[in-house]
């Protein structure tokens, strides 16, 4: 029997498109210096003509160029485009990857190792929530402090222990998640960002078309070809147990692995989300939120 292979959703000359076309949609004439003289447009955004002339190439070129017909394109014309459509550092290097893609023979992608000297910097790292992840979003250690934060990942199928499919999938990170909008926006563009990187892994295609087919907010979220790279910044929860608490989060790649990331969580000094979190601490992975709903039950 022949062995079936998992197509990647997107990455083609259509992906590039869609990438290119929502990136226009987002400015308007006078967001690039243009003065809009028609008061009607069939489409939002940037039309292909006005591009490709603020970036210097020919409409024709552009247009041969947006549609995946344009070969050889330089790293010049790819920086002009970034320039015009006013790109983050990651939407650029994600349209240099569709642009000038690297095609490797398909094969299973093995599961990552993380070292024995990280997970002894995770227990280190005790009354600190941490955990270690990988591009597809899949948690690969973690500390007690991160369980008690955000479910007993320890309980969970190692299928199951990834971001993307706890924020659609399961029906708690709504409740966990204030602002959940926000964090399934930031994992499909995090998700994406890995699939520029890894087009020919197929357990990732996997993973986008399971999501696609289950959840109708991931294929919208999808769609709007969002890139998006997890740095820094605030996040609010909610706790069964302790309540609300505002935390800051820092992503650093791993020496030796920097497609592993090692986030951690802390609280402002004399908050009440920092006395949360020490009660969290304090009581290990018996406060998880996957543990408290089952007691609750």
């Amino acid at each position: 029997m022949a062995t079936r292979h998992v197509t990647h959703p997107d990455f083609s000359a259509a992906e590039l498109s869609d990438f290119l076309r929502t990136r226009r949609a987002r400015h308007k004439p006078a967001d690039v210096g243009l003065i809009d003289y028609s008061r009607r447009r069939r489409v939002p955004g940037l039309r292909r003509e006005e591009l490709a002339q603020l970036a210097g190439v020919s409409a024709a070129y552009y247009t041969r160029f947006e549609q995946g017909n344009a070969r050889n394109v330089s790293r010049e014309v790819l920086d002009a485009i970034a320039r015009v459509l006013k790109l983050s550092e990651a939407e650029h290097a994600h349209l240099v990857r569709l642009a000038q893609p690297k095609r490797h023979q398909r094969r299973p992608t093995p599961r990552q190792q993380v070292r024995p000297e990280i997970r002894e910097l995770l227990a280190a790292l005790e009354g600190v929530p941490a955990y270690v992840w990988g591009p597809r979003t899949d948690v690969l250690a973690w500390n007690q402090t991160a369980s008690a934060l955000f479910g007993d990942w320890a309980a969970r199928a190692p299928q199951e222990r990834n971001w993307a499919r706890i924020t659609f999938l399961d029906p708690a990170s709504r409740d966990l998640f204030p602002d959940w909008e926000t964090k399934a926006y930031d994992v499909v563009g995090q998700l994406r960002l890995g699939a520029g990187l890894h087009a020919d892994d197929p357990l990732l295609a996997s993973l986008i078309g399971e999501l696609s087919i289950r959840s109708e907010d991931f294929r919208r979220l999808w769609a709007t070809h969002d890139v998006k790279k997890k740095t820094h910044g605030l996040m609010r929860l909610s706790h069964p147990l302790v309540g609300e608490l505002t935390l800051r989060y820092e992503t650093l790649a791993l020496p030796g692995d920097p497609e592993q990331l090692l986030s951690t969580y802390h609280a402002e000094p004399g908050s009440l989300s920092e006395e949360a979190l020490r009660l969290l601490a304090s009581w290990g992975i018996d406060a998880s939120p996957d543990r408290a709903a089952t007691t609750s039950q």
